[in-house]
């Protein structure tokens, strides 16, 4: 086993979960958002608690993520948000419901379906609100309303949008502007439609900052994972993901001596470094390199020292009474990864969807 370890608390999970159920109104509906292996956790533990938990939807990125959680033993009904037409057939294969978001992928999908002589097979329709990455506007609301009521082997079961910057308070006029305009744009097809689709819209941020964006159900990933995007939610929710590891190896470097590749790392006084195997193969990338990021040993920070390699990192242990073989905390409850990451100018997504495959993963139950 490798010795770097990404422990995840489902207990946490469990707790953020409720916190977040708590901010709808009573029949509130959640989407839980597991791509990316689960925010680099996993995606099958993950989903498999939240089913426990009684989770009322799944959203993943690709086709291929949905269909290992259902070959996992995942029933609970799944949203592909970004499926690839050559993808549509193991899509109905694995009862998986794709999210169209152009006219391309709508009449591929609906040529699909046809074929198959399905019957109300359920599709998300993508409305672009203001992201400008996808989805239909407003010209496009006649042409989808003619195809849905014309066919019997798809029907809408939600309209859906993305909010560009929920999280920052600068820019809420932007977002009440993506939450008019996703109002607009849904009631305009529904009034169409011979049904009326559920609506979503609501990210975590818009959760906890916009619940006029509620709507029928809402979709939260970093939330789940601990992460609410201000210190005020960040206080409430925890984190699920510790990463770990030990000190491998301890140098005493003389003033003038170099570390790491590159020499980027030059001591100008007498310095005691410590080597941990994690790199950037791990997903401690090169950006938290130079001294931007640091480590904790023995409650002390330890800053990384030069260049990360791919395998190994270096940090400054001049100051810290530690031992070859000490625990090294990357991030865990307490070190956040928000921090640790901020520290570099990156994101709390990044740095957990980064954390490699080769990493162990331990859950607690």
């Amino acid at each position: 086993m490798h010795v770097t370890v990404l422990t995840i608390d489902l207990r946490a999970l469990e707790h953020n979960f409720h916190y977040l159920k708590s901010k709808l109104k009573s029949n509130g509906k959640i989407m839980a958002v597991v791509k990316a292996f689960g925010y680099g956790s996993d995606a099958l533990e993950i989903a498999k608690k939240l089913q426990e938990l009684a989770i009322d939807y799944f959203a993943v990125a690709y086709v291929d993520e949905g269909i290992s959680l259902r070959k996992a033993g995942i029933e609970t009904p799944i949203l592909v948000l970004h499926p690839q037409p050559q993808n549509f057939s193991a899509c109905i294969e694995h009862c998986l419901e794709p999210g169209l978001y152009s006219k391309r992928v709508f009449k591929a999908f609906l040529k699909i379906a046809d074929e198959q002589q399905l019957e109300h097979y359920p599709v998300h329709v993508k409305f672009n609100s203001g992201l400008n990455r996808l989805g239909f506007n407003e010209k496009d609301i006649s042409w989808l309303a003619n195809h849905l009521n014309q066919s019997n082997s798809i029907i809408a079961k939600s309209l859906f949008s993305h909010l560009a910057a929920s999280e920052d308070e600068k820019e809420r006029d932007f977002t009440l502007g993506q939450i008019n305009a996703f109002k607009k744009l849904s009631t305009s097809l529904s009034k169409k439609l011979s049904h009326l689709p559920w609506l979503h819209q609501s990210n975590t941020s818009a959760i906890l900052n916009f619940p006029e964006a509620h709507f029928d159900i809402v979709r939260t990933g970093i939330g789940l994972y601990g992460y609410g995007n201000a210190a005020k939610y960040d206080e409430e929710l925890r984190p699920i993901a510790s990463l770990t590891s030990v000190i491998s190896q301890i140098h005493e470097i003389a003033a003038g001596e170099s570390v790491g590749y590159n020499r980027a790392f030059i001591a100008e006084q007498n310095v005691r470094s410590a080597t941990i195997p994690i790199g950037h193969a791990d997903g401690i990338t090169r950006i938290y390199g130079n001294k931007k990021a640091s480590v904790t040993i023995n409650g002390q920070k330890a800053p990384i020292l030069g260049n990360v390699c791919m395998d190994m990192l270096m940090v400054d242990v001049t100051a810290i009474d530690c031992n070859e073989g000490d625990e090294v905390v990357i991030f865990d409850q307490k070190n956040k990864a928000s921090s640790f990451a901020e520290s570099a100018g990156t994101i709390s997504y990044e740095l957990l969807t980064d954390i490699g495959h080769r990493v162990t993963r331990v859950f607690k139950r």
